[in-house]
């Protein structure tokens, strides 16, 4: 995070208020931090793995408070998309060909984690978040298909390692089964998964993959899981390591 960013907002009370305008590194540091906790007071963030607002709260640190309100007010929050919407909007109007960095809030969380891995904590946010459609919408399908995929996949990116190849973006199932096994970070059933691996499911036990989840953690024998489009929701489950619905995972 850059403190200088913070240069034009109220909280800089002794250099004049334009961009780089504040030239001590400490009085920086302090309005930068005085700026983003406004922030993530305004983005309402409820904890340290609520992404979902926090994303919000550091697009409005990059662009100025008056992002919050309007991602609010227009999207219900925040999304790349929006903030690009944002930033041409702002650009249009102070006729100026750049406005802040719509890809802030992906830069600054691949460096966040929460725990062992941000996302389960991303995905714990979303339990019991039911029909999948801003899951699915946030993909680019406009009508409704299977989301376990797709869920996996949005809790990627909002935990800011969808782009570095941690984990893939796939709707499908094989598709991701296909992605590991092509960078060689496919483990069999036999593999006793870590928290934030990929699990795969095999329902009809026919060697397909037709169902995953997000591995919460591994006790007493047991697999925990977030699993998407659960009974078309989002639920935390559990299986014996040696079920045979688990078809392999993702590490």
């Amino acid at each position: 995070m850059i403190p200088v960013q913070s240069s034009e907002c109220g909280f800089n009370e002794k250099y004049p208020r334009v961009h780089n305008g504040i030239t001590d590194a400490d009085y920086s540091i302090k309005v930068g931090i005085q700026h983003l906790a406004s922030c993530l007071n305004d983005a309402k963030v409820a904890s340290s793995g609520d992404t979902e607002h926090i994303s919000l709260a550091l697009q409005g640190y990059n662009y100025g408070n008056g992002y919050i309100s309007w991602a609010n007010e227009h999207f219900v929050g925040y999304t790349r998309a929006n903030a690009k919407v944002f930033s041409d909007e702002m650009k249009s109007k102070l006729k100026t060909n750049v406005y802040g960095d719509s890809d802030y809030v992906a830069h600054v969380l691949r460096y966040y984690h929460v725990g062992n891995n941000n996302i389960v904590e991303v995905a714990k946010s979303q339990v019991g978040t039911t029909s999948g459609s801003k899951y699915w919408t946030w993909y680019g399908f406009n009508k409704k298909v299977n989301w376990c995929a797709i869920f996996v996949s949005w809790c990627a990116n909002e935990s800011g390692i969808l782009d570095d190849n941690s984990v893939p973006k796939f709707s499908l199932c094989t598709n991701g089964e296909n992605w590991y096994k092509k960078n060689n970070r496919w483990k069999d059933k036999s593999y006793v998964p870590m928290t934030g691996n990929i699990i795969f499911f095999d329902w009809q036990q026919d060697g397909h993959t037709d169902h995953v989840g997000i591995v919460e953690k591994v006790e007493n024998g047991k697999v925990f899981t977030i699993e998407g489009n659960s009974k078309d929701e989002v639920r935390e489950k559990s299986y014996n390591l040696s079920s045979k619905s688990i078809y392999g995972y993702g590490v």
